[in-house]
C-alpha cells in the first residue's frame, strides 16, 4: 500500500506543469468557411500548428505538427495529416512494421493508381 501511494506522488510530482513558462506565440485565423489555421509555442519547448480545409466529402481536413521535449531532453516532434483517409501521423518516433507482403503492396499499387485516374467505388 505504502509503495502504491508513494508511486503515485512521484507520478504527481513528474506531471507537475512548468508553472514559469510562458506563451512566446499565439496566432489564429478562423475564416468561419472551414478553414482556419494556428500556431501556438511555450518557452517550455512546447509547439503546435494546425491547418483546416474543408474536405471534398464535408468533413474537415486538418494537416499540422506538434513538439515537445521528452525527459532525457531530446525533442519529440509528430506531423500529421487527418483527412478522408483518416489519421495520418509521421515521426521518427512511431514503431515501423515489417513491410507489406507482395500481394499486398501490388494490391495498394493498384488502389493508389486507381485514385489517381479517379476511379472510385461506391460505400454502402
Amino acid at each position: 500500500m505504502k509503495l502504491t501511494i508513494f508511486v503515485c506522488l512521484v507520478a504527481l510530482a513528474a506531471a507537475v506543469p512548468d508553472k514559469d513558462a510562458t506563451i512566446l506565440l499565439d496566432e489564429r485565423s478562423d475564416q468561419g468557411d472551414g478553414n482556419f489555421r494556428y500556431e501556438f509555442e511555450t518557452s517550455n519547448g512546447i509547439y503546435t500548428q494546425k491547418t483546416g480545409t474543408p474536405g471534398s466529402e464535408g468533413q474537415s481536413n486538418h494537416q499540422g505538427a506538434f513538439r515537445f521535449t521528452l525527459e532525457d531532453g531530446t525533442i519529440a516532434e509528430v506531423s500529421y495529416i487527418a483527412d478522408e483517409y483518416g489519421y495520418q501521423p509521421s515521426s521518427d518516433l512511431l514503431p515501423v512494421g515489417p513491410p507489406a507482403p507482395p500481394h499486398v503492396q501490388r494490391l495498394l499499387d493498384i488502389a493508389a493508381q486507381q485514385r489517381a485516374q479517379g476511379i472510385t467505388f461506391e460505400r454502402k
